[in-house]
């Protein structure tokens, strides 16, 4: 009685297991596996106080797409404003002792051309001996002394003018932090975080925004030195990313980057035993005009097209 039972038993079984042997070979069978795997990724730029003070104005919300050279945020610049008022009333009180000076310079000028129209009177007389020698040698140290004179004030001249120009690069400095003072975002962008607040103080160098294009995304992957041969700069390839649980989207992308040197496979998308393979990583550049790429997201890489 057991024999019968232990064949219907294995009649039983036996369309199990060829669909199981079926379904195998159909997996073992499968040519549309992608040649490479990796993550999205975009350039980020983490814009910076360049000054320190108090946020006046911030205005810069995650998500929020910005132009390049918009201005999103002030630093407080009163104390910038006063001291550039100070610089300019110091540069005025300079420039009012420079023209002093210059006066003093233009008078001394005028009395030495008097003092030599008279010295030329006065050779005109001595030669026919109808004036006395020492009128005349009065007059040329008189010329002396007012040479010596304007020499000296023209130093004074020289050194007053020095001052301005340490005044103007002053002043320059101090127009060059007020336009730091403005926040001026850098690159055309979506925000992704942020670090500060409006009114908050702010220092140089302290993070305000994180910012990135997400346009235009780059999909970071990686090859082994077998595929490397197959893959060129420029070259169009075919991307993929999930689209539901089992269907997939199918992305035009271009290479634009590929490693001229190899690394371990890194651990975010292999096993611990696969960490050990050397592979050479590229990017993929792929259009992103509806925002479906995501920072971090999963997409897999195929050389050529799948065939339907």
């Amino acid at each position: 009685m057991k024999r019968p039972r232990l064949a219907a038993a294995r009649a039983a079984l036996l369309p199990l297991l060829l669909a199981l042997a079926g379904g195998l070979a159909a997996c073992n069978g499968n040519d549309h596996l992608s040649d490479a795997y990796g993550n999205f990724e975009a350039p980020e730029v983490v814009v910076s106080a360049e000054v320190s003070g108090r946020l006046v104005r911030f205005d810069v919300e995650e998500g929020q797409r910005l132009a390049a050279g918009a201005v999103v945020g002030l630093v407080d610049t009163t104390q910038l404003a006063l001291q550039r008022a100070q610089l300019r009333a110091q540069r005025e009180a300079v420039r009012s002792r420079l023209r002093s000076v210059r006066a003093q310079i233009d008078v001394l000028e005028a009395q030495q051309r008097v003092a030599l129209t008279e010295k030329a009177r006065l050779e005109r007389l001595l030669a026919r001996d109808a004036a006395p020698r020492k009128q005349y040698d009065d007059v040329l140290g008189q010329l002396d002394v007012l040479e010596a004179q304007i020499a000296s004030v023209r130093t004074q001249t020289a050194t007053i003018e020095a001052e301005v120009a340490a005044l103007d690069v002053q002043l320059d400095q101090v127009a060059d932090r007020l336009a730091r003072s403005r926040i001026v975002n850098p690159v055309a962008g979506t925000v992704l975080v942020t670090y500060a607040e409006a009114h908050e103080l702010a220092a140089a160098g302290r993070p305000l925004y994180k910012i990135a294009d997400l346009d235009t995304m780059e999909l970071r992957a990686y090859v082994s030195g077998a595929q490397l041969p197959h893959l060129r700069l420029g070259q169009r390839v075919t991307v993929l990313i999930d689209d539901g649980p089992t269907a997939n989207r199918t992305l035009e992308g271009e290479v634009t980057w590929i490693a001229s040197e190899a690394e371990f496979t890194p651990k975010l998308i292999q096993t611990k035993e696969e960490r050990v393979n050397l592979v050479y990583a590229f990017l993929v550049r792929v259009p992103n005009p509806d925002g479906a790429l995501k920072i971090g997201m999963p997409g897999e890489v195929r050389f050529t097209a799948p065939t339907p």
